[in-house]
């Protein structure tokens, strides 16, 4: 992942691969060990994966394929997106 604070006019963009991963509905994002396996994330690695998002002022991320991009209440993204996945695996 990448943070490119002077993106988007100063508010900041997230350059990700993988982590988060964004989704065919821009407003998720997902957390998983292997994509192409479907093997998710465990719940520590995906508190880690926010933890390390907080400090950063992002409006804008880019995944890692072309019209991957979630450009409306991206922390909000995320942070919704973490819960909803902790829940549904029992973390």
């Amino acid at each position: 992942m990448l943070h490119w604070p002077a993106g988007v006019g100063g508010k900041g963009v997230l350059l990700s691969g993988d982590q988060p991963y964004v989704c065919m509905d821009r407003k998720w994002v997902s957390f998983m060990w292997s994509y192409p396996n479907m093997i998710p994330l465990g719940p520590a690695a995906i508190r880690g994966v926010v933890k390390s998002l907080k400090p950063f002022n992002f409006d804008r991320l880019y995944g890692a394929f072309p019209e991957q991009v979630v450009s409306a209440d991206v922390k909000g993204a995320v942070n919704r997106s973490a819960d909803r996945y902790l829940r549904m695996i029992g973390g």
